[in-house]
């Protein structure tokens, strides 16, 4: 018996009925042979970490663009949050935390440059058609490896297009993982805007502080520990109500104060004006693209494969772009 395969008993001995075991996954678009070591979402979990994609993570916005500070969330870092508290969830409640974690390492592959400003532009001149858990399946599927893609398996692109917006993932796992996103982003962002001046812990109404905590890590602990007591045996992830309650009223509060603030829908604003011009461009000329989006311009037509590059770009990629296609260069005349 293989390592994979010892893994793949543990599992079905030890997993809650609810979970989604990784010997009975839906499979891959490709068939391939099972790794010896690896069961398939680690497998995942492995391809999307040694990712192109992945590595740029680093250097795109969470919330604050380009901050001054070493110590502000970026999306790898947030992403990293996420993945830790996915899998605290999964350990409690005998899911399985292999996938938890390739869901989470992949959720935001395809976010654009700047955060949700970005994508916002995007949406808007492909006329809806672009959002990031798409784009974030497409960057696995169409675009990576040079077009190959990871050929990753049917739970983890599942938990992939499905962590936010309307639609539920089909497993409880890519459930956890979009709780998690929700539980991460709230309680980093409320640290970074304290960080940056923006508000202080003392805005936070006490309302929501008396139930949740107050301080980062207790709010974190108040959650993660309310999600796994409500769902214990049960096929579904809940909270309390309480609590659920508290988290929402938490996060419009971080969108009035935050994210839709009067400094933040400025320098939206100029984000959205730098997107335009470079779609604008790309879009008149397919012959400026890399070879590579060339041909996804052949393939999937124009308007596609000008999203698909921008999306990929980096922050600073973005800025450098921008900078050399439309700011003038000072002449060094002697």
């Amino acid at each position: 018996m293989t390592l994979r395969q010892r893994e793949e008993e543990r599992e079905k001995r030890d997993f809650s009925p609810f979970a989604c075991l990784s010997s009975e996954s839906r499979g891959r678009s490709r068939e391939e042979e099972p790794c010896d070591i690896r069961t398939c979402f680690l497998r995942d979990r492995d391809r999307i970490i040694h990712s192109k994609s992945f590595r740029r993570l680093k250097h795109k916005t969470q919330v604050f663009i380009s901050p001054e500070g070493d110590h502000y969330r970026t999306r790898m870092t947030h992403t990293l949050e996420v993945s830790g508290i996915a899998r605290t969830i999964a350990r409690a409640l005998s899911l399985n935390e292999g996938l938890c974690e390739a869901i989470a390492m992949g959720h935001d592959l395809g976010h654009t440059p700047f955060g949700h400003g970005g994508e916002r532009e995007l949406a808007a001149l492909s006329d809806g058609r672009f959002s990031h858990n798409l784009q974030s399946v497409r960057v696995a599927e169409k675009i990576e490896r040079g077009g190959k893609g990871l050929n990753l398996t049917y739970e983890v692109l599942d938990g992939i297009a499905h962590h936010s917006g309307e639609r539920e993932p089909s497993t409880l796992e890519g459930k956890v993982v979009a709780l998690a996103d929700r539980i991460a982003y709230i309680n980093h962002d409320i640290d970074d805007a304290c960080r940056a001046g923006v508000m202080h812990e003392s805005d936070i109404p006490r309302e929501y502080k008396d139930i949740l905590g107050h301080r980062h890590s207790k709010r974190i602990n108040a959650l993660v520990l309310d999600t796994i007591s409500a769902s214990e045996g049960k096929n579904e992830i809940v909270m309390s109500e309480e609590v659920h309650n508290a988290m929402m009223g938490l996060r419009k509060f971080m969108f009035e104060r935050v994210y839709r603030a009067d400094y933040a829908l400025r320098q939206e604003e100029k984000v959205r004006g730098m997107i335009a011009k470079l779609f604008e461009y790309y879009s008149r000329d397919i012959d400026r693209l890399p070879d590579e989006y060339r041909d996804i311009a052949e393939r999937d037509g124009t308007e596609i494969a000008v999203c698909d590059y921008i999306a990929c770009m980096t922050d600073r990629y973005a800025l450098n772009v921008y900078s050399e296609l439309f700011l003038p260069i000072c002449w060094n005349i002697q």
